[in-house]
Order: structure tokens, then sequence, then C-alpha cells
């Protein structure tokens, strides 16, 4: 696969001369914890049948200059995470001289293939994927890590796509799409700031206000942690040979009716409402499917029925009042929130419903006391680390409106998060065709993934017959 794509050209954007001073941008506690994070990665496709030499001489032109433009409002990109010697606490500094790694790159694979959402090999994307650029250390010890590269990879007389690594601890999956939607509106009105409709990011970190003081709770828990593990997670590792990527679609219909079928399950066994919302009983169906899809190995992985398994998914706390943290907001503003249930009921009969308690009650609980939230965050991340701990992180909200980034060529034909082959994530997204449609995206291996599609369309089946 590596040789149908070929290198193009290599070079760096920067925000417009002077249109950015020299910026030092503290990490909040919301950040902090992202540290630990590997590097993540989507990508988008779009239509586009004409040859690569048009692409070279009339949209690529138009990319970097609106890249540039954007840069200037989301300059945080094209900058540098730096740990200056301890006790200085690491952060987020720009310079006039800083840049982002822009690659071009032309491929002969064929497009049908990764649009499609039939399973494909896990390592089907990974040459579209830009790296980012190696560390640096300074004279006086500070180490410094570039925060994001973009590839953008033309396949003559059918697409392009635009591929973006960054590290979350620069902003989180709000912040990328709005940079995403950004660049995208300035780019389709041609480098006319004044026609992009989108709201100006907003810088102030003094607005996150931290009563508990956990950036200086977060920050002891950090003091052992070396910046070269930021720079070694992340990289693309051997995966298995049999693993693939598959993209399933929920239908507003299917939505409808797993809601309707949980709370019918509720009232029939006598137990509380759950929050049912399309999130929740979206991610109980996935959730459910997947760790039920596991007892394929049976025999080579022996399973403990009274072990807990999690679903860990963020809730945002942006315009929420204990915070009075704008939209605009760029960064991190994230909670975490820990789904749990034990093995044994989780694949039993009522597994969907379960899950759905579980989910429900912690969405509610978030929305209680979102601190409570916040103050787990440091302890969640080295808890997803420990052997033994099951879990299942969901990446994504549909409400992220993924489909709505249009550059001037119409809506993706797809995009995807290239990171969930190896990070056991699930992915979820807005659908490009129909309103009210989810997208799932995940990775397993051959096996399980075909005896997942086995049980989703069973459930899917079943609730079909509710009126």
């Amino acid at each position: 696969m590596a040789d149908t794509v070929k290198v193009i050209e290599q070079c760096e954007v920067r925000p417009p001369p002077g249109s950015v001073p020299s910026t030092s941008i503290p990490l909040t506690f919301f950040d902090l914890p992202w540290l630990c994070c590997p590097p993540l990665k989507r990508i988008f496709f779009f239509n586009f049948p004409y040859s690569t030499q048009h692409f070279l001489q009339t949209l690529l032109p138009t990319l970097k200059n609106s890249l540039s433009l954007t840069l200037q409002h989301f300059f945080p990109f094209s900058s540098n995470l730096l740990f200056p010697p301890k006790p200085n606490p690491p952060h987020i500094l720009y310079t006039q001289s800083n840049s982002l790694s822009f690659t071009v790159a032309e491929s002969s694979a064929d497009f049908n293939t990764f649009v499609s959402d039939s399973p494909k090999d896990v390592t089907a994307l990974h040459p579209f994927v830009p790296v980012l650029p190696p560390p640096q250390t300074l004279e006086d010890g500070t180490f410094f890590i570039p925060l994001m590269s973009i590839q953008v990879t033309v396949m003559p007389h059918s697409a392009f796509a635009i591929c973006i690594t960054f590290r979350h601890v620069a902003a989180d999956g709000k912040s990328f799409h709005h940079f995403m939607k950004f660049w995208a509106s300035v780019c389709k009105s041609n480098g006319d700031l004044t026609l992009a409709s989108l709201a100006i990011p907003l810088h102030n970190r003094d607005i996150i206000q931290d009563p508990k003081g956990l950036k200086h709770i977060f920050l002891q828990e950090l003091l052992n942690f070396l910046p070269e593990n930021v720079e070694s997670k992340g990289e693309i590792r051997d995966v298995p040979t049999d693993m693939v990527r598959h993209t399933f679609v929920l239908s507003h219909d299917h939505v409808e009716k797993l809601k309707k079928w949980v709370s019918i399950k509720c009232k029939s066994h006598d137990l509380e409402l759950p929050h049912i919302t399309t999130f929740v009983v979206t991610c109980s169906l996935i959730w459910f499917c997947k760790v039920k899809s596991e007892e394929i190995k049976v025999g080579t992985v022996l399973f403990n029925n009274d072990e807990s398994y999690i679903l860990a998914f963020m809730a945002d706390c942006r315009n929420r009042p204990e915070f009075s943290i704008p939209l605009e907001y760029f960064g991190n503003c994230l909670v975490c929130g820990n789904a749990e249930v034990k093995r044994s009921k989780l694949v039993g009969e009522n597994g969907i419903l379960e899950a759905a308690i579980a989910i429900g009650s912690e969405v509610r609980h978030l929305q209680r006391g979102t601190f409570e939230g916040a103050e787990t965050l440091m302890s969640n991340f080295t808890e997803f680390a420990t052997l033994g701990k099951h879990t299942t992180i969901i990446a994504g909200f549909p409400s992220l409106k993924v489909y709505e980034t249009d550059f001037g060529w119409g809506k993706p034909e797809k995009s995807e998060v290239v990171n969930v082959d190896n990070s056991g994530s699930i992915s979820l997204s807005d659908c490009r065709d129909k309103e009210g449609r989810i997208e799932v995206g995940l990775a397993l291996e051959k096996s399980q993934m075909k005896k997942f599609s086995t049980i989703l369309e069973e459930h899917l089946t079943e609730i079909s017959v509710l009126d």
C-alpha cells in the first residue's frame, strides 16, 4: 500500500507575517491530562475528477493561502508544546518563526475503496497520514514538540484527501472542527475573511476557573512524567494482519426504535427510566455488540464475567452555567464519564438495557456535577492504561457536524478517525447522506468484525418490528 503514495512537495505554512505576536499559552487543568494522549488523526475525502496537475495549479494555492489566513486565528496549531526545565510547567509557545508541516502527495489507490462502508484493511489509510516533525531540545534542556501536521493527497481524476495529525493537548474535538470549518470557509470564499461566516476562536485561558486547584494537583501527578513519553506515544504501530476497520450507519428510524425498545424493556423490568437520548442508545447498542463479539475468541482469551467493563466518553463543558465558558473557547474543555457494567450483565439477555442504564446514569451524573468529571480526568487516563481494564472509549459526537466541512467542493464523501485502529476507540459522527443518521467507526480483527456485524444486524432487525 505504501507504494501507492508519492510525495510531491514538503513545505511549511505559517500565519501571514506580523499577524500574530509571540504568545505563550498556559495549559489549564482541562489540557494537562491530554499530555498522556496519543496524537489524533482525522481524514477527509473529497470528490475531485481532475488531474493532479490541475489540482496543483488551481486548488493547492488556495488551500495553502486559506490555511495561512486561518492560522493567524488558530495559531496554537502552528506552535510548539514546550517542556522547560523543572519545576517550570509545560506550555504552548508561538513565535514568528513557527510553522506547520504541510505535505502534498499523489496516490494511485482506488478512491471508491475508501468511501465505501465495507470492511477495509486498517493499514489502507496509513500512507495518507502525516507524521509530526521530530521534537528538539534546546541548550538549556527545554524540550519542544510540534502540535500539528497536514497532508493533502491527490487521487488523479477521482478525489483528494486532507489528513490532519494533531496533539489533543492543544485542542479538543470542538476546537479542532472549529478550525477545520473556519479553514474550509476561508478557502470556499477564496481567501476573503469577510465572507468567512464562523466566529473567531477565543484563546483567553483566564476564563477557566479552577476553584479546587486541579491544575496544581495534576501538575504534581505529572512531575515524573518525561516529555519523551509524549513523543513516543501514538505513532502507528504494528497491528494484527487480519485487522479491519468498518463504518456502520444507524438510520434515524433505527435510533428512534432503539429508544422505544429501551423504554419498553425498562417498564417491563420495573426499572427507573434512564436518560434516553440518541447518544445513550447508540453507545449502548455498539458497546454491547463489541463485547459480545469477543466471545468468538474463547479458547485463546479467558474472560472473567465478574470483571467490570468501562465505556468512557467525554462531555463538553462550554456554555455550562457553572463554568461560563463560551462556545468559541479554543483548547480543551472536556470532562470524562465512565459507565461501568460487569461483563456477565453486559453480554446477557438484557445487555443493551444494562448498558443504557449505566451510560444514562453517568450522563445525568455529569449534568448534575460536572466538576466531579473534571476532578477524575487525570486518574481516568492513568486507569485506562492499566492492564486488565476492559475500556472502550467513545471518540467524537454527531453534534460536531463533521460533514459540514465544505472547502468549496461540497461535503466530504467520507471522513474517518484514523487512530481507532490502535486505540480501541469507537468513533461517532453525523452522516453525509441524511439528517439524523449516525456513522459508527471501529477496528477489530476480521473474525470478530464478522461476529460484530451479525450481532448488530440481529438486534436492528429485532427492534425494526416496533411500531
